[in-house]
């Protein structure tokens, strides 16, 4: 089973900034869409981001346009979110996905591999 793997993950408090990163040592990102998604406690998981393979085009959920950017490595097969001005409604456990096409939507089901998550704690 390919597997991506997560890591930045943290406590901060609210406004501070975070980035997280994804990658993956058993496959090459470069060919695959690649979408961060959250998932709090009680809640289902949503999406955040997206971004296709070239980088040329990415999506981002509204509670996060304009705090969030997602970006790409290829060369060091390597995906990043930055987040900034942090919210304490931004409390989750994010996941990397890798899927075929980075929708609008940010549709959980169009992703087929995952990592095994990385805790944002937005606390004061």
């Amino acid at each position: 089973q390919l597997q991506l793997v997560e890591s930045g993950g943290g406590l901060v408090q609210p406004g501070g900034s975070l980035r997280l990163s994804c990658t993956a040592s058993e496959f090459t990102l470069g060919y695959y869409a690649i979408g961060w998604f959250r998932q709090a406690p009680g809640k289902e998981r949503e999406g955040v981001s997206c971004i296709n393979f070239s980088g040329g085009i990415t999506n981002y959920a509204d509670s996060v346009k304009g705090r969030f950017t997602i970006s790409r490595d290829n060369a060091k097969n390597m995906v990043y979110l930055q987040m900034n001005s942090l919210k304490p409604e931004d409390t989750a456990v994010y996941y990397c996905s890798a899927g075929s096409r980075c929708s609008e939507y940010l549709i959980v089901r169009e992703y087929d591999y995952w990592g095994q998550g990385t805790q944002i704690t937005v606390s004061s």
